[in-house]
């Protein structure tokens, strides 16, 4: 058995099971007691805590993690080190790991992976912002939570970018999504979070990796390499866009991949925004080269066109796809920088000469023969209706113009294929005429979305708005989970087809609902010592009301009297009150009198032979005035210790078994109070918190 369960860190983190397993440490789950809740709580392996390495990075991560406060990152809550234990004390996350969500689902469509990456991109610009490095990106390390929302997990191996060394001598995060600068050694930056990323966007959408081998060894090489399958060969329902996003993130040259979390997820948003975008990523200028070449690349710069993708879903092959088109030629095939810069001046001077050909045939073309032939002379417009997007090639219609004017679900045309154009074909129009054309985005997706803790309202209106003439059902059930008015589960549940005028029906929260009161037997806690019926009682989820000490032949403490009497049915949580015994006694205590005391001309008794007469008491003697013979009463300010818990406690305070103060909720967080209190020689002050007996102490009044 794990030597920490059952055990208190620092007398509040109870450590109750483990939930996981690292490299480095183990996480256990974890009760707080002080802020009653759960948490997660990791904590270096024993086999590590002798090592100062180990514990260095331990550290650095705690200081790491520590820094970073986002909703896609698991928070952490403090980090301690006690008794020879290093721990980290993190977010409880109530979900399942990417990996798991994955493995349940098989390949995710591009929706739920462009809803996953994003977040996770979010995460990965935070911790960047911050110079901190995961270096672990993985499904592993990703958590989906039930309302779909992604928190980046375990950064057991992040560090600190202005740390210098790098730890060389182990492997670090898992090889199947490790990036080439790591598979070689070498030190990691932001960009290598950005390649594991898409090798992670990568596995969503074709449900496997980019590379795999027999041996660790065998995929860190093919990571070196770079020679990843495009996606869209195993999955053609993938848009260029997306590919196109997750393989620039894949690149193995880094000088070509994503500068930043925050450029990959601008791009993101971008397809976001028009899933049809497709990119042009062109591969930044060496340093030696001339500037007349740099600013002619400046003009081929990435830019972003608004064309579709062409998503055949009616065929069985999907169209080959050039990527190194769009991609820019393989790194083995680029010249060497010097090659480059020797070249530089001879390209320059071709550039020019082509740009000075181009002007005069512009001038020929555009202005001269427009004016000898006739600019306007008219067209026959080509008909794309049916046809798909990608397969229009504007080189082909020079006389035209093209613009995607809108986009809309058709349950015939498959995603990408033109729908309607305005002007139609077979018309005639001028030349330079633009062609505005609606393209599909295929049939609607009439599957069961995901309503899982959303508002029974937003939930309704959501299926409303898929005109299916859904019959919707509420089936309200109580629940102390979810708050009222949340949705808990649907049936059908997230996925499923729908079919029109279908009945669904939404499991609603409807709160916790009122707990009767338990009706429970009193017991007969007579004749037990206080602290016994105490007991007896709560055992019968019954609560403790106002101990009062009485006279009585019972032994001191011996509870003689209670105000309900045993077998007697009532709720639960009832008060019982209670008499104790003060002991016996000859007899009782006489009252301080509170008559006037007798004129001294009062006639006495006369004095017995042999006695003394009584000398009248001096002023500052030891008895009180007209109570003949009683002790002076004093007073006493005791300091009273309360329990150390969050929270109020019932403080009851009795003196010689006689309660002398009001019951009173006090806030633990004074840690002590004072009372005053007044009484005669030595007395025992016992204290009970909420009814049960706590300590005692001896007071003297004077």
């Amino acid at each position: 058995m794990d030597n920490y369960i059952g055990r208190l860190l620092d007398n509040r983190y109870e450590i109750l099971e483990v939930i996981g397993t690292g490299g480095m440490a183990v996480v256990y789950k974890a009760r707080d007691h002080r802020l009653k809740r759960l948490v997660a709580v990791k904590i270096l392996k024993d086999e590590y805590s002798q090592d100062d390495e180990f514990r260095r990075r331990f550290k650095a991560e705690s200081q790491a993690v520590a820094m970073l406060s986002h909703p896609n990152i698991v928070s952490v809550y403090d980090v301690n080190s006690l008794d020879g234990v290093d721990y980290i004390v993190m977010e409880l996350i109530d979900g399942i790991t990417l990996k798991q969500y994955m493995e349940r689902r098989g390949q995710l469509n591009w929706r739920e992976t462009l809803h996953f990456s994003m977040q996770i991109c979010k995460a990965l610009e935070h911790a960047h912002g911050r110079g901190i490095i995961h270096r672990d990106i993985k499904p592993h390390n990703i958590m989906i939570l039930k309302d779909g929302s992604v928190k980046v997990a375990d950064f057991g191996i992040a560090r600190m970018t202005s740390a210098q060394n790098t730890l060389t001598r182990e492997a670090l995060g898992s090889v199947h999504y490790i990036s080439p600068e790591q598979a070689k050694g070498s030190k990691a930056d932001c960009r290598s979070d950005l390649y594991s990323l898409g090798v992670v966007m990568y596995e969503m959408m074709t449900a496997r990796t980019p590379f795999d081998g027999d041996t660790p060894v065998s995929v860190a090489i093919q990571h070196i390499n770079g020679k990843a399958q495009p996606p869209r060969e195993l999955n053609p329902d993938i848009p260029v866009g997306l590919e196109q996003i997750t393989m620039h993130a894949m690149t193995a040259d880094l000088s070509r991949r994503y500068a930043s979390a925050s450029d990959m997820l601008n791009d993101l948003e971008e397809f976001r925004k028009n899933p049809a975008i497709i990119f042009h990523f062109v591969q930044p200028a060496a340093a030696a080269q001339t500037a007349a070449a740099a600013a002619v690349r400046t003009q081929q710069a990435r830019t972003t066109t608004a064309r579709t993708t062409q998503a055949q879903r009616t065929e069985n092959k999907p169209r080959p796809h050039n990527v190194a088109e769009v991609y820019g030629a393989d790194e083995n095939e680029l010249p060497e920088e010097e090659t480059k810069t020797k070249k530089g001046p001879v390209i320059a001077a071709v550039i020019l000469s082509l740009l000075a050909i181009a002007g005069v045939a512009y001038l020929l073309f555009a202005v001269l023969l427009p004016g000898i032939f006739g600019k306007n002379k008219p067209l026959t417009v080509p008909n794309f209706v049916g046809m798909s997007f990608e397969d229009i090639y504007p080189a082909e219609y020079p006389e035209f113009q093209f613009e995607a004017m809108e986009w809309k679900n058709d349950e015939e045309l498959a995603y990408g294929y033109i729908i309607e154009q305005t002007p139609q074909g077979d018309t005639e129009a001028t030349e330079g005429t633009t062609i505005y054309l609606t393209i599909s985005l295929g049939p609607k997706d009439n599957t069961m979305p995901p309503l899982t803790n959303m508002n029974v309202a937003d939930a309704t209106k959501l299926l409303d708005d898929m005109d299916l003439g859904l019959m919707v059902v509420l089936d309200n059930i109580p629940s102390s989970d979810y708050e009222k008015g949340i949705v808990i589960n649907s049936d059908p549940v997230s996925g499923v087809k729908l079919e029109k005028g279908q009945s669904v029906t939404l499991y609603v929260s409807a709160g916790v609902e009122e707990e009767v009161p338990e009706i429970v037997t009193v017991p007969k806690v007579t004749d037990l010592p206080l602290n016994e019926a105490i007991s007896e009682l709560q055992n019968a989820k019954l609560s403790v009301g106002n101990i009062r000490n009485v006279a009585s032949e019972e032994e001191r403490g011996m509870v003689v009297n209670q105000s309900v009497a045993q077998g007697t049915q009532i709720e639960s949580g009832t008060k019982i009150d209670l008499q104790v015994s003060l002991g016996p006694e000859d007899e009782e205590p006489d009252e301080p009198s509170t008559e006037e005391p007798d004129e001294p001309d009062q006639p006495t008794e006369p004095e017995q032979p042999g006695e003394q007469p009584t000398e009248p008491e001096q002023p500052g003697g030891t008895e009180d005035p007209g109570t003949s013979g009683e002790p002076t009463v004093g007073r006493a300010k005791v300091p009273i210790r309360l329990p150390d818990q969050e929270g109020t406690i019932r403080l009851t305070l009795m003196l010689d078994g006689q309660q002398v103060s009001d019951d009173e909720d006090v806030p633990c967080e004074y840690g002590t109070v004072n009372a005053e209190l007044r009484g005669t020689g030595t007395m025992t002050l016992d204290v009970y918190y909420d009814g049960v007996w706590a300590y005692s102490e001896q007071v003297t009044f004077e």
